[in-house]
């Protein structure tokens, strides 16, 4: 509805301080006069914006209650409208005095957006053909005493945005979709996973040791114990010991912290998704990967067909698989299986401007991995699975039997961006010793993001763990590929941000 046209001559706009008082002198208005809102702490609604406009020709003309922020307020005099912004989107109010209890509507008058008011009338159309509610009744259920960023600009700063992700939720609702869609993607998950005859279990946040990644902790101290403790870095360890147990199909969704660097794909801490599964090797592993995330993509967007960071993805099932070797290969023309020497894999890697992390001893596969680490990972744009990777990389997996070198290990690749990592699962305890011996030396060497030895998880895999197929995913890179999002951020509600007077 158009507003009324003011021949009044423009005032200045107040300043922030002065909106600030003046809200603050309205609520002590109310407070004085018994009316203070924060005293309210019910308000029976029955019905959304949404519903009222799906359903409206069966409600048009029938009382209902709404409730929800005001977010304008239009007209002069006698009559106003105003958009109430609920939990699933706007709709208009129109608030007439003749129709409302005077005293009501004059109190009304005063409301500022913002507010949160529950509101009494009944669906109608106006003679513009907008869906409203006629208010028979406003009350002020909660006083804003911020104003809200300003109406055409917005809260477009990204870093505040963040900061603030209540106000932005508030002035950008379309924001909430992104939200919309991770919480459908992780009932998703467990409803697939739980078909499938998994459990769902929980394990410890702290651990007395940090394991199952190659990643560098968060250290805290435990006061009654008086001893450090790691958040965990990984949920592997755990679950393995409950595979050993006999449990032979468990899953873990939660929080992991590593603390390392920030960027638009990485937070320091972040979600996952752990299973393991008896009997079971990548190959499985790999149908899972594969159909959990085409399965989510046709369920919750209704198409395989999604585009993230300026590519077309296509997800549907029959994902192309490649060894590591042959990725090299195609991709950076070395036959890393027609070397069989360290010196010359290295040599070979060389030639062709790869360069071994200082760490790294020149072994032919850590050769192989650097070659694909910096060559090949750039052209993997479509959903790809990289399969065998080199052992000194894969302190956690089964050896290849074709190729020791090699590991039954995958990731798997979406535009360039690595989504899920997975093995056939070491399970004999002597060979696990001595990989973990060996990381403990690249430790000593100054390397601090390789696994720590685990006494008791050796103990565990010594009372034998059955041939065991496992799997990492990260829930929030799967959601920015489901959603379109840029940055990490703007899948996780309240992300990691350095504090501002730093």
């Amino acid at each position: 509805m158009a507003e009324e046209k003011n021949h009044q001559p423009q005032q200045p706009e107040p300043s922030l301080s002065e909106l600030l008082k003046i809200r603050r002198d309205k609520l002590a208005q109310l407070q004085e006069a018994g009316e203070d809102p924060f005293q309210v702490t019910k308000f029976a609604w029955d019905a959304t914006s949404q519903q009222i406009k799906d359903n409206f020709d069966a409600m048009e003309g029938k009382a209902v209650k709404v409730a929800g922020r005001l977010m304008s307020k239009r007209g002069m005099g006698k009559v106003s409208f105003c958009d109430l912004q609920d939990r699933d989107g706007r709709i208009q109010l129109y608030a007439r005095q003749d129709e409302m209890d005077e005293a009501a509507y004059k109190k009304f008058k005063k409301f500022d957006i913002g507010d949160i008011v529950g509101v009494e009338g009944e669906v109608f159309r106006t003679q513009r053909g907008e869906m409203s509610v006629r208010a028979r009744n406003i009350t002020l259920l909660s006083k804003s005493l911020l104003p809200l960023p300003e109406k055409f600009h917005g809260l477009q700063d990204k870093e505040l945005r963040y900061r603030q992700r209540y106000v932005d939720l508030i002035v950008n609702p379309e924001v909430k979709r992104n939200f919309t869609i991770r919480s459908r993607f992780i009932k998703h998950v467990r409803d697939f996973m739980d078909a499938r005859g998994y459990i769902e279990v929980e394990t410890p946040v702290l651990n007395t040791i940090a394991g199952g990644a190659a990643a560098r902790p968060f250290i805290t101290h435990h006061n009654t114990l008086d001893i450090d403790m790691y958040m965990r870095i990984a949920t592997e360890l755990p679950l393995k010991r409950l595979i050993v147990g006999g449990m032979d199909r468990v899953y873990e969704i939660g929080r992991i912290f590593r603390n390392e660097g920030m960027d638009p794909k990485h937070n320091p801490e972040f979600t996952t998704i752990e299973l393991y599964e008896a009997y079971a090797d990548f190959h499985d592993m790999m149908d899972i990967a594969e159909g959990v995330l085409s399965s989510a993509a046709k369920e919750i967007l209704g198409t395989y067909e999604v585009e993230w960071l300026g590519e077309k993805i296509d997800l549907t099932p029959g994902w192309p698989r490649l060894t590591m070797v042959e990725a090299v290969k195609q991709y950076v023309g070395i036959d890393f299986g027609a070397i069989t020497d360290d010196a010359e894999a290295v040599a070979a890697a060389k030639a062709k401007g790869v360069e071994l992390a200082d760490a790294a001893e020149p072994t032919w596969g850590n050769a192989l991995y650097a070659c694909f680490d910096q060559r090949v990972e750039e052209h993997l744009i479509q959903p790809t699975f990289i399969t065998m990777y080199p052992v000194e990389v894969s302190p956690l997996t089964k050896r290849s039997p074709q190729d020791p070198r090699l590991t039954e290990r995958f990731e798997f690749f979406i535009n360039r961006s690595e989504f899920g990592n997975a093995y056939s699962e070491l399970n004999d305890p002597i060979d696990q010793r001595q990989r973990f011996e060996k990381q403990m030396e690249q430790r000593e060497r100054g390397d601090d993001e390789t696994e720590m030895l685990d006494e008791d998880f050796l103990t565990a895999m010594e009372y034998g763990m059955p041939p065991t197929g496992g799997m990492g995913i990260g829930i929030d890179r799967c959601v920015m590929l489901l959603t379109g999002a840029d940055s990490i951020r703007d899948v996780i509600l309240f992300p990691t941000m350095k504090p501002t007077d730093r």
